[in-house]
């Protein structure tokens, strides 16, 4: 019978591979989103396809892991992608995005989709990018592109929204899993 301290090593051991597997595989999305041409005369558009990780590990693990995700995904497309600008927009953008549905998969957890909740990321995702470009810039101006960045969460949340609702169910039935449904501390 293994002992209590060997049970919460193994735990947090999966719990730091999983954290490690989401970033990577966030960050490949982010890689393979670029391949993918939107042409919606916004500037900075994009899917969002790294969010599936996001909300996924929100729905499995505790906030501040998802948070670690999102930090290690940032900072490694912003090495490979950019610049302290794009950055600050992606980083931005995140931060909205992750508070958003984490607020929402905490308190509506069996109440919401987890489509509705990507949509409100999206959105956030959205809000935030445009409140960086606003600090950057100096202006406000920039929240004219809401409207169409508000239409453009929208499409691309349900996207996203529709791949958790697939892998999660997938993902839980991995031993990988077990123990970590809806933790949050």
């Amino acid at each position: 019978m293994p002992s209590l301290q060997h049970e919460e090593t193994g735990l947090a051991l999966r719990r730091t591979v999983i954290i490690a597997i989401f970033a990577a595989v966030a960050v490949v999305l982010s890689l393979l989103e670029t391949l993918v041409p939107i042409n919606v005369s916004v500037p900075g558009a994009k899917l969002g396809l790294a969010n599936i990780m996001v909300l996924t590990c929100l729905y499995f693990m505790r906030g501040r892991d998802a948070f670690v995700v999102v930090v290690l995904k940032t900072l490694l497309t912003s090495f490979i992608f950019g610049t302290f600008s794009s950055f600050l927009f992606s980083f931005l953008g995140a931060l909205f995005s992750f508070g958003v549905m984490w607020l929402l998969l905490k308190l509506g957890r069996g109440r919401l989709s987890l489509i509705g909740i990507s949509v409100a990321g999206g959105i956030a995702h959205n809000f935030g990018q445009l409140a960086a470009a606003s600090i950057v810039i100096r202006s406000s101006v920039v929240f004219y592109y809401l409207p169409m960045l508000v239409l453009l969460g929208l499409g691309t949340g349900i996207v996203v929204g529709i791949a958790v609702r697939v892998l999660v169910p997938a993902l839980a039935k991995l031993s990988l899993f077990e123990g970590f449904l809806g933790v949050d501390a």
